[in-house]
């Protein structure tokens, strides 16, 4: 159960590694780098328009992995989501940019973005499906602790990724956009080596061997859209936390620094709210094993919303011990609180035969609504309305009362056991006693 749970932390952190230097990079020079001679304001845009371009691939990837990792097994598709997402990391470390090849620097850029969607998109799945479905057997009533170690890889790649970008951005800031940039792109070839020498010792999941006898007919996605319930709840019990996530890491880099913050400064305060992270994650997620997922997503989402104003009004301050408390507070603290319990939550959703494009196709499609676009529409909002910060809070309420909302409506899943049947989750909370589940 350790190595599970140990392979499924250490190929998250390379996944989201690779993931989140794109979306830190592409906020400090991707818009001079790939997009010149625009607007300052639109170079931001542009640059956050191919980041949005890696979440649009990321649910094609939940469908594709999922189908295979339905079918053929959750190992194998780990593996090779962990070698598609480090090869096109370090593939984006070697681009030429725009002014050694013109406009195809950013048709490559937006290309290689794609690769990493698709990849990231079947890995969550198969990491957080092998984790929970091991867990299954002997740690059932824990199922949300042990599945906490695939959601820090979350944290845990942002606390590399800004950690490895703030050495580089230390450069002098010619060095920095010549070549410092590439560093933390090539490094990701380490991590995948370490990653991937993990996974290969790791078993496949048990109920999933299990389960092969009885695999349904119809693609697996098929039916998990003849059924669409569950998805369209693990869609949306997502948005809220992935709206945080992306306004308050990567597009919080760009306007922080805008409002006179040093890089430095900025990317210190990502990398504490993220150690903060690490330990709200799992406690929340062992919270959940004891009182239900429900309720501390819940409670997550109220946070966020009662804090969004007041952590923008302390990143406007201009005081750096401020900056780092806002972050805390809204990434280390709400954030995680509703992240930590949704790799269970997510699972517990569908059945077997089902789970991995289930699941994947939920958690990507949240992914897409709450943070592949929230970082674009900030930009564009912010720079309409003449630089006020009341657009991204509004946002980070928005997407809080969504999860909220759909949290609200959910019934409680975490004392269901895992079968191969799929759990009516759908079922309202307030449904009456009787009624089918």
């Amino acid at each position: 159960m350790r190595r599970v749970a140990l392979s499924g932390l250490l190929g998250t952190t390379v996944e989201f590694y690779d993931f989140l230097v794109y979306g830190t990079v592409a906020a400090l020079v991707f818009g001079d780098l790939f997009f010149p001679g625009a607007d300052p304001a639109v170079g931001t845009i542009a640059a956050f328009g191919t980041f949005a371009a890696g979440y649009v691939a990321r649910p094609l990837g939940g469908i594709v992995f999922g189908h295979f990792g339905d079918r053929v097994g959750r190992k194998s598709m780990m593996l090779l989501t962990m070698a598609l997402m480090g090869g096109g990391s370090f593939l984006i470390g070697l681009l030429p940019t725009y002014d050694a090849i013109g406009v195809w620097a950013p048709v490559l850029l937006v290309a290689l973005r794609v690769v990493q969607g698709v990849a990231i998109g079947g890995e969550w799945g198969g990491a957080t499906l092998m984790v929970v479905e091991h867990a299954e057997r002997t740690q059932g009533s824990r199922r949300g602790l042990w599945s906490s170690f695939t959601q820090l890889g979350a944290p845990l790649g942002s606390v590399l990724s800004a950690g490895v970008v703030a050495l580089v951005s230390a450069l002098p800031d010619d060095d920095f956009r010549s070549w410092g940039w590439r560093v933390p792109f090539l490094l990701s070839v380490v991590l995948l080596a370490v990653g991937l020498f993990v996974r290969l010792k790791v078993a496949e999941s048990p109920l999933f061997a299990q389960g092969r006898r009885e695999k349904a007919a119809r693609p697996p996605v098929v039916e998990v859209l003849r059924r669409p319930g569950p998805v369209l709840l693990a869609a949306c019990v997502g948005i809220g936390a992935f709206t945080a996530q992306s306004l308050l890491t990567g597009f919080m880099i760009s306007y922080a620094v805008d409002r006179g913050y040093s890089r430095p400064q900025v990317l210190t305060a990502v990398t504490l709210a993220s150690c903060v992270a690490l330990a709200v994650l799992p406690a929340a997620s062992a919270l959940s094993d004891r009182v239900g997922r429900r309720p501390v997503v819940l409670a997550g989402a109220v946070a966020c919303a009662a804090l969004a104003f007041p952590v923008l009004a302390l990143v406007d301050s201009g005081s750096p011990g401020l900056l780092i408390l806002a972050l805390v507070l809204g990434h280390g603290v709400a954030q995680s609180t509703m992240y930590g319990p949704l790799g269970a939550l997510l699972t517990e959703l569908f059945g077997t035969e089902v789970r991995y494009t289930g699941a994947s196709l939920g958690y990507q499609a949240a992914t897409l609504i709450g943070a592949g676009f929230s970082p674009l529409i900030a930009s564009s909002l912010v720079a309409s309305y003449g630089g006020g910060s009341t657009p991204v809070a509004l946002l980070l309420c928005a997407g809080a009362a969504v999860t909220a909302l759909t949290v609200w409506r959910m019934r409680e899943t975490h004392t269901d056991a895992l079968g191969s049947a799929a759990p009516e989750a759908a079922t309202p909370a307030n449904a009456p006693e009787g009624t089918p589940r």
